[in-house]
Parts: C-alpha cells; structure tokens; sequence
C-alpha cells in the first residue's frame, strides 16, 4: 500500500467494560448492532456473513465509508480482527481479557487514508483527525458500556 507518512494512523487504547467476557466478544462480533450504541457509527450495510460498509462521522464535518471484513475471530482467545477497505486501509485489531467480573478490551489500529477530507487536507489537520478519532472511540466505550447494562 502506497502513502505518505501523514497519510498513515496507528491509534490503541483500552476500554473497561463491567460485563462478562462473552457478553463484551458477542457484541464486538456484531457490527449490525454497532450503530445501537455508538453513535459515531451511522450505518452498517451487510454484505454477507463476514463482510460490509460501514460509515462512520464524529465531530469534525466529514464522513468516511469504510468496506470492512472478518480478519481473525477467536472467541477462546478474546481476539477479533476486523479488515479495513476503502476510505481506511488496514486493520482493527481488539484483544478481551477478563478482569475480575468485567473485561478489559484493548484495541489497535494500523491504517492508511486513502479518500475522504483527511486525504485532502493532509498533515496540516493530522491533529484534529487525531482527536476527532479519540473522541469517538471514547464515545464507542460509554455506548458499549451502556449497552451492556441493559
């Protein structure tokens, strides 16, 4: 894949969710229920049984269609990995681990831009399309926490 250095993002983080490992795994391996509880995630079109688009938009005034497939999906070792296509390129990986009653989930993401305003825009808004990421990932962990809860 051919890019820029500022073309390129590798974001992670860890989420604590006060659910059951199972519970937290079957709701990752659910992305038609992902626009339920995160907001950020506007609309999942399936395809088939391991792939879709999905559209996501936070904060900032632009929207990214992003062709998604089922990478890895290890529910014994808590890994799911989601293969990205189209505005992103690359992968989306989540590792669960159970911490006393909950689930500690930490999450990797290499991917390269490939269209949309942060294509365009470059390195000049590189640190805005950085909070903007953070922000919906902060979101995705408040929704998935109340989701859970229900």
């Amino acid at each position: 894949m051919s890019h820029t250095w500022w073309s390129r993002y590798q974001f992670g983080g860890v989420w604590r969710v006060a659910a059951p490992t199972a519970r937290v795994f079957a709701a990752l391996d659910e992305p038609a229920d992902y626009p339920r509880w995160w907001p950020e995630v506007r609309e999942v079109i399936r395809c088939d049984q391991r792939s879709g688009v999905v559209r996501f938009r936070s904060f900032l005034p632009y929207e990214l269609r992003v062709g998604v497939r089922a990478g890895v999906r290890d529910e014994a070792g808590g890994r799911l990995e989601i293969l990205l296509s189209g505005d992103l390129e690359g992968r989306l990986c989540w590792s669960l681990f159970p911490v006393g009653r909950g689930t500690l989930l930490v999450h990797a993401q290499d991917c390269v831009v490939t269209g949309g305003l942060p294509l365009r825009l470059g390195p000049l808004a590189r640190p805005a399309f950085r909070a903007n990421h953070a922000a919906m990932m902060r979101s995705g962990e408040r929704g998935l926490r109340a989701w859970l809860r229900e």
